[in-house]
């Protein structure tokens, strides 16, 4: 157990994991640099896919950053427990020799581990609430091991984090009563990043178009109805069976670096983002940033993340969304306030916040002894 002698000590290294594909490695660089602004360093640890020579560029280019890489597979993934409990050892490793103050977990079954340090798990989706928001039903059998490791690790650690209220009730819902306490802290994008150019009338999306989360389909389908392109940046093929995906009425723009992707947001005077699941939205916050006007999915953690600052419509509401789009379409005026709806609220969730968040929190956890059950046992069957 930690000593109160650390009460009053300033955090200066954090060891942070992350996955490297999507929106978490986003939200983990953007949270680097902001630290690296406050002078905390960060230990980043990456699981899952290679580290890209793009990415290993972002991270070079953060003051103080340094990246440890591996390839193990993620929780989530199948048949993973061999590298999750691997992985594990490779993590307490880190943490014998780089002595971190905090460590911050962008998943959760390694919140089961046993950390000198004060430990924090950030919960940025997970499998059983995908799959009751995306297919209507509870996750099969197969998912019962993950659902026992996920709330070993929730359980574990001292605080548990989330982007939305939504997500924090979403994890009580699946995994019982979060043990630690919880907390909800934003993510967020630099302004600096994001421009609005001179808009142009058409509709961008972005998203793998197999998602069923993403529910592109939806643009899909409501496109031919629409006076303007519908353009869709994203993978089109499928990274398990290989299938691509058709696009039959959007255009697909393919994947894209985020300069490119945000050069799109700059000139698209609409982002669409029709979701069945998404804990908080990192795209529709660049979006927004970039001078978009929003119309996105009716679920509960969009409407606490936007409030009036953006148009909703249910996710299987295929005549609510072509009225939604072609409202902003057609009404110049109405489009314009709405999107300086969506800037105004998106710049109130800025990088230097969040850090200013985490850094309270993790003062908080060090000014008090440190729970950490014994004999945990990761990746056990």
């Amino acid at each position: 157990m930690k000593s109160t002698q650390a009460r009053g000590r300033a955090v200066r290294r954090v060891l942070m994991t992350t996955d490297t594909v999507g929106g978490v490695w986003t939200y983990a660089l953007e949270l680097c640099r902001a630290f690296a602004d406050a002078g905390v360093q960060v230990e980043l640890a990456t699981l899952g896919e290679p580290v890209t020579v793009p990415q290993a560029g972002e991270a070079a280019a953060v003051p103080g950053l340094r990246l440890h890489e591996s390839t193990y597979r993620l929780e989530w993934m199948d048949a993973p427990w061999k590298d999750v409990r691997a992985s594990g050892e490779w993590l307490l490793a880190l943490e014998d020799a780089l002595a971190p103050d905090v460590i911050h977990l962008n998943g959760y079954a390694h919140g089961a581990l046993p950390w000198r340090a004060p430990s924090v798990v950030v919960a940025h989706s997970c499998v059983l609430s995908w799959w009751e928001a995306v297919l209507r039903e509870p996750a099969p059998a197969r998912y019962a091991r993950y659902r026992r490791e996920v709330q070993r690790g929730l359980r574990a650690v001292d605080r548990v984090v989330a982007p939305s209220a939504a997500m924090l009730g979403a994890l009580e819902r699946h995994y019982g009563p979060l043990l630690p306490p919880t907390c909800v802290i934003p993510n967020a994008r630099r302004a600096g990043s994001f421009t609005a150019a001179p808009k142009e009338l058409f509709v961008l999306a972005a998203g793998r178009l197999w998602d069923e989360a993403k529910n592109l389909s939806a643009l899909e389908a409501v496109a031919p109805r629409l006076a303007c392109p519908v353009r869709v940046a994203g993978e089109l093929r499928h990274p398990g069976s290989g299938k691509v995906a058709r696009a039959r009425n959007t255009e697909p723009l393919g994947p894209l670096s985020p300069e490119a992707l945000a050069a799109w947001m700059a000139r698209a005077a609409i982002y669409a983002m029709p979701v069945r699941y998404e804990p908080f939205g990192l795209s529709a916050l660049e979006a927004a940033l970039s001078g978009c006007a929003l119309v996105l999915g009716d679920i509960p953690s969009l409407r606490e993340v936007w409030a009036d600052a953006a148009v909703f419509v249910h996710p299987e509401d295929l005549d609510g969304l072509t009225r939604a789009l072609r409202g902003l379409l057609d009404d110049g005026a109405h489009r314009e306030r709405m999107a300086a709806k969506a800037r105004a609220r998106a710049l109130t969730w800025n990088p230097r916040r969040m850090a200013e968040d985490y850094l309270r929190l993790y003062a908080t956890l060090r000014a008090w002894p440190v729970r950490h059950p014994a004999g945990l046992a990761l990746g056990a069957p």
